[in-house]
């Protein structure tokens, strides 16, 4: 008699089960509300203003070396020190390059007399055209390995390719070295070519534009600025820093004060074109998949629902991204909880 109360209990129980199951395929069907935080659209940005650091340097930095090897002489200038175009920097000892030069002469001057020589007996029939051709040769030879002598001599001297200053001092009077070893470095800051060097990441590569104007400040004077324009882009990253390189052109008269290799900030005015009335500034967290000038955001009307829109980025500020198209009409930007938003998401805010 148990056994049969048994089993009429358990369709009883499979019974219950399959009614509770009924219920879960309705509750599935809903979808999950997101909590966010949301900020109102500020329009008025002040468009285009991007912020970079970098070090000042000069466009013809150069490294100076002798061209032949020996020992050095002389070593005329210390670093620091202001140079004019086509004054002597550095010399080598010239006792081994002079007795080379010597050497090519006498070489040269026994073959003036060899050729003579053949000549004359080749007017008098006595020598062949062939030996008068081969003394001709030598003379050539001889007179290209003197002139080769000449010149390294020549270049046994270190002269100020251009007006600037001495950057660094590599080596001292009595030093060894090699032909092409640097030994001292200028540059030609007495000519005004003073650029600053920044690294831009690569949303505030693509703002820039060549042409852009910028203001400089130098060192820890902000009180003293220089304007700038912006004269080059790279197109690769830094394999060092993994940044974009723009080049920014002081456009001043007086450069008095400025050193290579000293800290500037710049403010590069950009998105030329663009009118204040008609920008955004949105917390930069919330941009999503930046990509260049263009991105996306999640804005809600209604706080109910959430939309994903194309925007235009048109620059940086601080914390900020600067947003010239896409929010036209936009009431609310959405900045917390975007990583888990789909377009058309229901969504809760939250303070």
């Amino acid at each position: 008699m148990k056994n049969q109360i048994k089993i009429l209990a358990l369709p009883a129980i499979l019974f219950l089960a399959s009614c509770g199951d009924e219920k879960k395929p309705a509750e599935a069907g809903k979808a999950d509300i997101i909590p966010v935080k949301v900020l109102a659209v500020q329009g008025g940005a002040s468009a285009g203003t991007i912020s970079l650091s970098g070090q000042l340097t000069t466009e013809d930095e150069v490294y100076l070396s002798f061209k032949t090897g020996g020992i050095i002489n002389k070593v005329l200038v210390k670093e620091g020190d202001a140079v004019k175009q086509g004054q002597l920097l550095a010399t080598l000892n010239l006792t081994e390059i002079n007795a080379g030069v010597q050497q090519a002469q006498l070489a040269f001057e026994k073959a003036q007399r060899d050729y003579q020589r053949a000549q004359n007996l080749y007017n008098d029939s006595v020598a062949t055209l062939e030996q008068l051709q081969n003394a001709k040769t030598g003379l050539e030879i001889a007179r290209q390995a003197l002139s080769s002598a000449q010149f390294n001599r020549s270049y046994s001297e270190i002269h100020a390719p251009k007006s600037g200053y001495i950057l660094r001092k590599m080596a001292n009077e009595g030093q060894m070295v090699g032909p092409g070893t640097p030994v001292l470095q200028t540059n030609g800051a007495q000519s005004g070519n003073w650029l600053l060097k920044v690294g831009a990441g690569d949303a505030e590569w693509s703002s820039i534009s060549i042409n852009d104007k910028a203001e400089i400040a130098i060192g820890n004077d902000d009180n003293k600025t220089f304007e700038g324009t912006v004269v080059r882009k790279s197109e690769s990253t830094d394999p060092y820093t993994g940044t974009f390189t723009v080049d920014i052109k002081l456009n001043s008269k007086d450069y008095s004060g400025l050193a290579s290799g000293m800290f500037g900030k710049a403010t590069i005015k950009v998105g030329k074109s663009v009118k204040a009335a008609d920008t955004w500034a949105v917390p930069y967290d919330a941009l999503l998949d930046g990509d260049g000038s263009t991105g996306y955001l999640f804005v809600t009307n209604d706080g109910k629902t959430a939309q994903r829109v194309k925007v235009t980025i048109g620059g940086m500020k601080k914390d900020e991204v600067i947003i010239t198209d896409g929010l036209q009409g936009v009431q609310q930007v959405i900045v917390s909880g975007s990583a888990y938003l789909a377009d058309k998401s229901p969504i809760k805010i939250v303070r």
